[in-house]
Formats: structure tokens, sequence, C-alpha cells
């Protein structure tokens, strides 16, 4: 019963819209009509509200942390695996807006951060190091989910395989319209509107 209490309340952690709720707050107007339409940091900083899209980044990152730590702290390692895998389903799936989320790489992060820093600080170094090199957010994304698993083998945690593939199969699912567009070439660089 406990592992599905934490595996309920990690998806309603996820499943908190706060790019809509700080676009709101700061007057950036309905992010569903702007750019992509996605709920998340990238989109966020499509507004030019550079400050906005950094507080969005923190707090869907930290929603996916929370989630695993609280589950960890109260129920062990099992239910924080549960617990972060349902905050980043949440994320992209969220109940408030009709099931129509994000795309949870910021969840992601966070939460891989919170179930081993290491893995965690692998998947953004990976992140970031292609974000420097391509300057396109969603390549970025696809490149740290799908070395995630093969950082958390190679570092001897085998138990975050898993839930490291189940969350990068997600994040390759979500990003459909971005993998067309890069091969394509039409993908958009970090910061254009």
């Amino acid at each position: 019963m406990s592992l599905i209490l934490w595996t309920v309340l990690g998806y309603l952690i996820g499943s908190i819209p706060f790019g809509m709720v700080i676009a709101r707050v700061m007057g950036l107007g309905d992010l569903r009509q702007i750019g992509s339409g996605n709920i998340g940091a990238t989109n966020v900083l499509r507004t030019g509200n550079k400050p906005a899209a950094l507080a969005t980044l923190l707090l869907d990152s930290g929603k996916g942390a929370i989630a695993v730590l609280l589950a960890r702290y109260f129920a062990g390692d099992v239910a924080a695996m549960l617990a972060g895998g349902a905050a980043f389903l949440g994320h992209c799936f969220p109940v408030w807006l009709g099931f129509r989320g994000g795309k949870g790489v910021a969840t992601f992060l966070g939460t891989l951060i919170a179930l081993h820093w290491p893995l965690g600080l692998g998947a953004c170094a990976i992140w970031l190091l292609t974000a420097i090199i391509s300057r396109i957010s969603s390549l970025s994304a696809l490149m740290a989910a799908a070395f995630a698993p093969v950082l958390a083998w190679a570092m001897g945690r085998s138990d975050l395989i898993l839930v490291c593939l189940f969350i990068a199969a997600l994040i390759f699912i979500r990003h459909k319209t971005n993998i067309t567009r890069l091969l394509d070439g039409s993908e958009p660089r970090i910061g254009k509107r």
C-alpha cells in the first residue's frame, strides 16, 4: 500500500505545472499559445524572460527531487524510484491540464540527482556539453536521456537502469516532433523565439 501511495503522491507533485503558474504570475501569457506550446523552461525562455525560465527550470527539477527524497525518507529506495518515475510521468501528463504537459527534461534531471547525485550530474553534464556544441535543447535532452541508463550501469547502479530506461523512453516519445525537425534540420536553437 505504501508503494502505491508514494507513486500517486509522486505523480501529483510532478503534475504541478510550474511553467504555467510562473508565466501567469509574471504576466507572460498562456504558454500553450507561445512557441512550442510546451509548459517547460525552454518554452518559458522563448518569452524572453530569463528569470522566469530559470525559476521554471529549478521548480520543475525540484519537484522530481522532492518526490524522490520524501519517498526515500519515509519508505525507502524502491518507493523513491517509483515516486521519481511517477513525478516525471505527472509532468508529462498532468491531471490539472487534461494530461497535456511538458517534455519532462528538468524533472528527469532533478529526479536523477535525487536518486543518485553522480548519475544526475553525469546526465546534466551530457546535456550541457551537447547544448554548448549544438545549441539545441531537444538534442541535449535526447542525449542525456539515452546515456542515463548507460551511466547507471557504469556507476554500478543497476537498480536504477529500469527507471532510467522508462524515463528515457518517454523523453524520446515526448520529443517525437523534435526528432523529426532534427532530422530535417529545422529544429530551433536555444533562445530562439
